[in-house]
């Protein structure tokens, strides 16, 4: 296809920009050599021989086994309010476990104040690389802690939330049975994230398809499986987490919604059909409209309406479960979180 867009100068400073192209330099030898490990034949046959260690995607991992006194404590903290300065909600107000992991909202808010940046889902968070879309926490213990401090969060502190718990003696004898000690940072941190180790969500067809199950997925599916390697979204999107694993700058040859951040953690496409608004500012409202978008944004082409359907096709395939159940699309019924115990 030949293409009609083209590139517009860059207006991100000179160090940053140079970090984006050293990264897209890498993420283009990667497609090459993943593109010469796939043949289009493969992609159009839903019965070829699948070769998954081939693949520049691997199947999720079964969770690793973890204290299961830990992750009961730790899920209750998720949805426990008093995390809040005010008591109004908990990490499962914008995370919904019972959905996507995340929201329907462009922003979620507190005190009717919208957070600056549309929420990531937790699902599968424990395989990215970094955390949050500016990549500004390297563990689940950091980004946990970063929460409670941020003001436009939880606006607290685990100094805050330790005094409150410490005062249930039903959580206290919780803490001592998973850490044979009373609530303390360490222990707070660590079974919030205990328990996000755990949301993950494995036996995606595409999963199943890498696994050698060749039914799994239509002729479609494959079919959009190799457009997304053809173009080069697989150059940023690829690995367990389907993305999650590097930095890059968004808008590199035409804007993509609100600049800043300039540069973003490449998000993992897991459970992206559930996931809408999308991008870091939430500005697109479907998954086409995604597609399209991020093919001008990101690699200065015009996407036809047919290689943006195939694409759609395969990132439905990636589509995991959580505790046997499909995720799904979240409601935009606003959530006030789980109440105090």
């Amino acid at each position: 296809m030949s293409r009609s867009l083209r590139p517009v100068p860059s207006t991100v400073p000179p160090v940053t920009t140079a970090a984006a192209y050293g990264c897209g330099f890498a993420c283009l030898l990667l497609a090459l050599v993943c593109l010469s490990a796939f043949s289009p034949a493969d992609a159009q046959s839903p019965g070829s021989e699948v070769r998954a260690d081939r693949e520049p995607i691997t199947p999720i991992p079964a969770p690793r086994a973890q204290d299961p006194q830990r992750v009961l404590l730790g899920e209750r903290l998720f949805g426990d309010r008093r995390l809040s300065h005010d008591n109004t909600h908990s990490c499962s107000s914008c995370h919904d476990i019972a959905t996507n992991g995340a929201s329907a909202r462009i922003h979620d808010t507190r005190e009717g104040q919208p957070i600056a940046l549309n929420t990531p889902t937790v699902f599968n968070a424990s395989l990215n690389f970094r955390l949050n879309w500016e990549g500004n926490f390297r563990s689940l213990e950091e980004g946990i802690e970063g929460s409670l401090r941020n003001p436009a969060i939880m606006a607290s502190s685990v100094d805050e939330v330790l005094g409150k718990l410490r005062a249930d003696p039903g959580i206290v004898g919780q803490f001592r049975d998973a850490y044979g000690r009373e609530p303390d940072a360490a222990a707070l941190l660590d079974a919030i994230a205990t328990y996000e180790r755990t949301l993950v969500t494995p036996a995606s067809r595409f999963d199943r398809w890498l696994a050698g199950e060749t039914n799994a997925m239509t002729s479609d599916e494959l079919s959009g499986y190799q457009v997304f390697k053809s173009l080069g979204c697989i150059a940023c999107h690829q690995g367990v987490n389907v993305g999650g694993n590097l930095f890059q700058r968004h808008g590199i040859f035409h804007p993509l919604g609100s600049p800043e951040p300039a540069l973003v953690r490449v998000p993992s496409l897991r459970n992206v059909a559930t996931t809408a608004p999308y991008f870091h500012d939430g500005s697109a409202a479907t998954l086409p409209e995604a597609v399209k978008a991020m093919g001008v944004a990101q690699l200065d082409r015009v996407l036809t309406d047919q290689q943006t359907a195939a694409i759609v096709a395969f990132l439905n395939t990636l589509t995991g479960t959580y505790r046997g159940q499909a995720v799904r699309p979240a409601t935009a019924t606003p959530r006030t979180g789980s109440q105090m115990p």
